[in-house]
């Protein structure tokens, strides 16, 4: 597969959110705005893929481990057949307020920053090797 990136503004709804529809909601929205940046050139990926997940916030952030299954499971269909193909994911959080410097900005990151308010960049990729691991 190539690499298949998008952004959804925040803040994302846990896996664990007591209210069900807004967890519905949410799942929603990130199926939307993942099919806002599919392409028509793009194959749904059937071999292992890895999820990176990079959740830009303002004020008080989610713990990470509560991000990823609302999203992995919003793009079943389109960026992968089914998350049992999902092999490796990085989930991190950073702080718009915060310092950190970003290496090979790409435009879709760049409009995520131009947008001025919380948000989470989700990048599906081929997974690794999987018979190496670093």
């Amino acid at each position: 597969m190539s690499k298949f990136e998008f952004i959804v503004d925040g803040p994302p709804v846990s896996q664990q959110a007591r209210r069900r529809e807004r967890l519905r909601e949410w799942k929603v929205t990130v199926r939307q705005e993942a099919e806002k940046y599919w392409s028509s050139d793009q194959q749904t990926a059937t071999g292992f893929v890895m999820l990176q997940i990079t959740y830009f916030y303002d004020s008080v952030a989610m713990d990470v481990d509560n991000i990823v299954k609302p999203i992995q499971d919003s793009i079943i269909g389109l960026a992968y057949v089914d998350d049992g193909q999902v092999t490796d994911i990085i989930v991190r959080k950073r702080n718009l307020s915060g310092n950190f410097k970003i290496e090979n900005m790409t435009s879709i990151l760049a409009e995520g920053f131009a947008r001025g308010n919380q948000f989470l960049h989700i990048i599906v990729l081929d997974a690794p090797d999987q018979e190496v691991l670093t």
